[in-house]
């Protein structure tokens, strides 16, 4: 055991009761956090507008603050990159988190001095965590690999500026910097596959102990490594002990990974966003991930069936249910309030809270009134992936129409990494499982107003070169799952090499 591990030891045993003191009283954490916050804004140009002096409880809270995306908060981010104080936080952001938006382009989110720790800490607490419960703290003693954007910064009105990931980069503890790779040089350049190459080279040799990273993106790195010495990962690092990853549901990766890295190792998720760092990982054997409710962000929750409403109910979090998906709105340090993130979850269990991403509120397919969510279409992949010995690298789905004489149907475009024996058969229990998971579409299908789902085959790398071709390969750029549209599956036709489909 090296010096690092055997120090950090004490240190992480007095650092996880904080933790779990949030775990065993969410409710109070969450009644602190709100107070504060009204308080603390009470003399931003949003609290004024809004009326925070007169807010008393939750209830008051609901009446004048509206639920708000993006391009509702353009207008205060307007005044702040003009150069205005006091807008939505007391003073003036510390950075904004640039990331690529839909209907807004570019979104500037703000991190305060406040909210600083709220990403950097819980990225610590989970780390903390994992070790208190597996008792594994020798990766602190070889080198980490943190797979993100450039940590390269603009400035915005004398604010710093760029990617969460280049935000988090300047705040990491000294006594970790001479672990981290790739180096700064690396992590700023921009294009992905250069960047790629040029990290195998750092770390090629190096003692590898935890990686980092969203997993497709992993998987590119894996599979450089694994092109240029010929040799699974985990004959490269032998003591390579840590996944760590976020951004995207994992399971879909899981099998990939596995086999490129050969052999199980821990794996440790969480959920971090430019606008908060939401949840992460507490357990190995409970299923979701610890919600974050004391670090300066309170929670709200609208039913996912009435994001569209004039006037959605709004939960909080004593008020929620599990197994029901809820679009998740968040209030902060940051001065972000009814803010919808634009992700779904669900909760898992309320003692404590654990949370599953399911999907995002734009992200799913109803063309036919089906409402088919991010999170059934990933189950039902992973469970045939599972049966049917097939490995994925990515996929997406989407509906086509009526063509002539053909009945409507669910599309998948599937990268295999390993394709199925028996290829009907994963048509059909792919279909089966889809109609087990989703009534609406089970329905659809007994009526013969949908036909069975069909499966389109593209070699490996055609996602990478789909993503290419948009400008938004590598980074924290990631597949979407699917789509009412087919704007993305038009462009993967071209890699097409097979169709599948259940025979009548």
């Amino acid at each position: 055991m090296g010096v690092k591990s055997l120090l950090a030891k004490p240190v992480v045993h007095l650092m996880a009761k904080s933790v779990n003191k949030s775990r065993v009283n969410p409710l109070d954490c969450q009644k602190k956090v709100f107070e504060s916050l009204v308080k603390e804004a009470g003399n931003t140009n949003f609290g004024i507008e809004h009326d925070f002096r007169s807010i008393k409880n939750y209830e008051d809270f609901k009446k004048n603050v509206p639920i708000r995306e993006y391009e509702d908060f353009k207008q205060y981010i307007e005044k702040i990159k003009k150069g205005d104080s006091d807008v939505l936080w007391p003073g003036k952001p510390s950075y904004f988190a640039k990331t690529s938006g839909t209907t807004s382009g570019a979104k500037y989110i703000p991190i305060t001095k406040d909210s600083i720790p709220n990403h950097i800490n819980t990225a610590r607490a989970s780390l903390i965590m994992y070790i208190n419960r597996t008792g594994n703290s020798s990766f602190l003693d070889g080198k980490m690999m943190f797979l993100s954007g450039s940590p390269e910064m603009e400035s915005v009105s004398g604010i710093k500026t760029g990617r969460l990931s280049g935000i988090v980069h300047n705040h990491v503890p000294s006594y970790l910097l001479a672990n981290r790779l790739p180096s700064y040089e690396t992590n700023c350049i921009e294009e992905w596959e250069e960047k790629m190459e040029k990290t195998a080279d750092e770390t090629l040799g190096a003692d590898m102990r935890l990686i980092s990273g969203i997993p497709p993106w992993i998987i590119s790195y894996f599979e450089v490594l694994m092109r240029r010495s010929g040799k699974k990962i985990i004959e490269l690092f032998p003591h390579f002990s840590v996944l760590a990853h976020g951004g995207v549901n994992y399971d879909p990766y899981k099998d990939a990974l596995e086999e490129l890295i050969g052999k199980k190792i821990d794996t440790l998720e969480t959920y971090p966003a430019s606008e908060g760092f939401i949840a992460f990982q507490d357990a190995e054997d409970e299923l979701g991930l610890l919600l974050n409710v004391n670090s300066g962000i309170f929670f709200e929750f609208i039913p996912l069936d009435q994001i569209h409403d004039e006037n959605p109910e709004r939960f909080q979090l004593e008020d929620v249910k599990t197994d029901v998906n809820y679009a998740i709105v968040i209030n902060n340090n940051a001065g972000l309030w009814g803010y919808s993130l634009g992700d779904t979850v669900k909760f898992l269990s309320t003692k404590p809270y654990r949370i599953k991403v399911t999907g995002r509120v734009k992200h799913y397919i109803s063309a036919f009134g089906e409402h088919v969510i991010a999170d059934e279409v990933e189950w039902a992949m992973g469970q045939m992936t599972a049966e049917k010995k097939a490995a994925v690298n990515e996929f997406t789905v989407a509906p086509r129409m009526n063509q002539s004489d053909e009945k409507p149907c669910h599309e998948w475009y599937v990268e295999f990494s390993q394709m199925p024996d028996d290829k009907e058969g994963f048509v059909k229990r792919l279909d089966e499982k889809m109609r087990e998971k989703n009534i609406y579409y089970d329905d659809l299908i007994r009526s013969g107003i949908l036909s069975p789902l069909k499966v389109f085959a593209l070699p490996e790398n055609s996602f990478r070169e789909y993503m290419k071709s948009i400008g938004k390969l590598g980074g924290q750029n990631k597949i979407q799952r699917l789509s009412n549209s087919r704007e993305i599956t038009e462009q993967l036709d071209k890699f097409v090499t097979e169709k599948w489909e259940i025979k009548p």
